[in-house]
């Protein structure tokens, strides 16, 4: 369990508005801030995600006739469904050609936008 000086909980209480700064902070409400501190701590260790500007459309995607696929000269490194792969040439040497295929997973999750989880409920 993460442990928490007892001025870094008061101070945290003082930060959320629980108390003001002269005051000792009520038993039943040390959890509740502990349980704040422990999120931030959390949260802090997490990786930032990727920024947007950092997302390329790839440079090229070569089908082998084994089904292999490389992308930028890599091997795809998922399992790729024997289905049709739709494949969309630009009409311009240039523009931008799409590829569109099924991968194989175990499991998906759907996370809703926070706008939309909060309208639905």
């Amino acid at each position: 369990m993460q442990q928490f000086t007892d001025a870094e909980i008061h101070a945290k209480a003082v930060d959320l508005g629980i108390i003001d700064a002269g005051q000792e902070l009520p038993r039943q409400d040390r959890g509740r801030v502990v349980a704040v501190l422990m999120g931030q701590r959390r949260a802090a260790a997490r990786p930032e995600p990727e920024p947007a500007a950092e997302l390329r459309a790839a440079t090229s995607i070569v089908i082998q006739p084994d089904g292999r696929i490389d992308v930028d000269g890599q091997p795809l490194p998922w399992l790729v469904a024997k289905e049709a792969i739709d494949v969309r040439v630009a009409p311009r040497p240039g523009d931008i050609s799409t590829v569109r295929l099924t991968l194989l997973t175990h499991s998906v999750q759907i996370i809703k936008p926070e706008a939309e989880s909060e309208s639905a409920s």
